[in-house]
């Protein structure tokens, strides 16, 4: 459905804004879709590792959850890139959630029939390879749904979703909880959600890409890495998304361990999930603030912007002594996260040509989503040994230096997708300013 810059947008709307993406029908529909599945996810998502730090006390093994959760998306990647690329998306997708809907339900099992924990690590661990052969072919094809032109109000609405079913997903959890249902059957729930992008891809097919790299064979495994490391401005953003994931959002896989640690909350205790539910929201403001509020704003300045903003936010969270200061705080903090995030992805797909997602994208999920396991592996023992606060303050000073790495201002035209190749207009920005 992409077109040609040059020729007029069938609506009215300002281009790149999330009123414009949901113009187009198919992105209007899957998103929806997305959107309802994604909140029996975090239902889950938010649920589990709870689950795990009220059984053994152990911020270490809340971390190794989070790392069979998301550790494939590290390791696996960039095959699945591949395999996006080869066979038919839509059934690829139907496929990989039909995976997780039924691992849900084995997980449910386990957990009711209060089997060794390690049973419950290799389900997770298989939704999280299920997931990553999902995420490639299905990311890379949402994008092409819309006019490269209204690619930022796509991606802001993605991100406003994610961290939509982020406040949704907890607040139903405790909500059906507080009705009686356990956790097995919260579990059972989520996977009936999985229902609700399954059947609209039945009807609405993900499109494929045309064009070809000039990889072959086994070189094509190389791909991506060479469209990032060839464009500089693709490897300055993944890279900063590595080093942000890697170093300073440790904090949100351990979330319940920081809680504990800093405040004394339990983690089935409902202050401990309205502190979540609030950080959410917050994540949720931030991403749509990026198709609305800041959609007519260069996005290569909202990143250092956000940046900084966040290690302000991070630094007193780590800091405060009680748990009534941290409910604004962390709202502030899961706006300026998510904000940025936001701004780096969309700045990511606007510098993509639509044939080179496919092999890119695996190399965004690996340092978004891949790379935060590692934090929490590396991060979850130093929490038991010393404490949260240092943590997080050590990201929170690595976040400073972020932002004065990750200006992208300083980069050149030729760092930047052509406008012939489908690019945006370049820009000259002073680097020296924010906003």
């Amino acid at each position: 459905m992409t077109t040609i810059a040059t020729t007029p947008l069938h609506h009215g709307h300002e281009p790149g804004s999330a009123r414009a993406a949901l113009s187009y029908r198919d992105f209007r529909i899957l998103f929806a879709g997305t959107a309802l599945s994604s909140v029996g996810t975090w239902m889950q998502n938010f649920t589990l590792p709870a689950y795990v730090d009220a059984r053994t006390n152990s911020a270490a093994l809340v971390g190794l959850l989070m790392f069979v959760q998301l550790g494939p998306l590290l390791l696996l990647s960039i095959p699945s890139g591949i395999i996006a690329d080869r066979v038919d998306r839509t059934r690829l997708v139907i496929a990989m959630q039909s995976v997780m809907l039924v691992m849900s339900i084995v997980l449910a099992a386990l957990i009711a029939a209060e089997t060794p924990l390690w049973t419950v690590f290799v389900a997770q661990l298989t939704i999280g390879i299920a997931n990553t052969v999902n995420a490639p072919a299905f990311s890379a094809s949402i994008p092409m749904l819309v006019d490269r032109r209204d690619l930022a109000g796509a991606v802001s609405l993605n991100s406003a979703m994610i961290n939509g079913s982020r406040i949704m997903g907890p607040a139903l959890a405790a909500l059906l909880a507080a009705l009686g249902l356990s956790i097995p059957q919260l579990f059972l729930v989520n996977a009936g959600t999985f229902l609700f992008l399954i059947v609209p891809l039945v009807f609405v097919a993900l499109p494929q890409p045309t064009g070809n790299l000039p990889e072959r064979g086994w070189r094509k495994l190389a791909s991506g890495i060479n469209i990032v490391r060839r464009r500089r401005v693709l490897a300055r953003t993944v890279g900063t998304m590595f080093l942000f994931s890697l170093v300073c959002l440790p904090y949100i896989g351990l979330f319940p361990s920081v809680a504990r640690l800093n405040f004394g909350l339990d983690a089935g205790g409902p202050t401990y999930k309205w502190l979540y539910v609030v950080w959410g929201l917050g994540a949720f403001l931030g991403a749509l603030a990026v198709g609305t509020w800041f959609s007519s704003f260069d996005k290569r300045r909202l990143i250092p912007a956000g940046l900084l903003s966040f290690s302000i936010a991070l630094g007193l969270f780590a800091v405060l002594p009680s748990v009534g200061p941290a409910f604004p705080v962390a709202l502030v903090l899961g706006f300026v996260y998510f904000m940025t995030a936001t701004a780096l992805a969309s700045v990511l797909q606007q510098n993509l040509a639509d044939h080179e997602r496919g092999a890119a994208m695996p190399l965004w999920f690996m340092a978004f989503g891949g790379t935060v396991p590692i934090g929490n592996l590396l991060g979850g023992p130093i929490m038991d040994a010393i404490g949260a606060r240092w943590v997080l303050g050590f990201g929170a000073a690595f976040a400073v230096f972020l932002a004065w790495w990750a200006n992208l201002g300083r980069l050149a035209e030729g760092d930047f997708l052509h406008e012939d190749d489908g690019g945006e207009p370049f820009r000259p920005v002073n680097a020296n300013r924010l906003f």
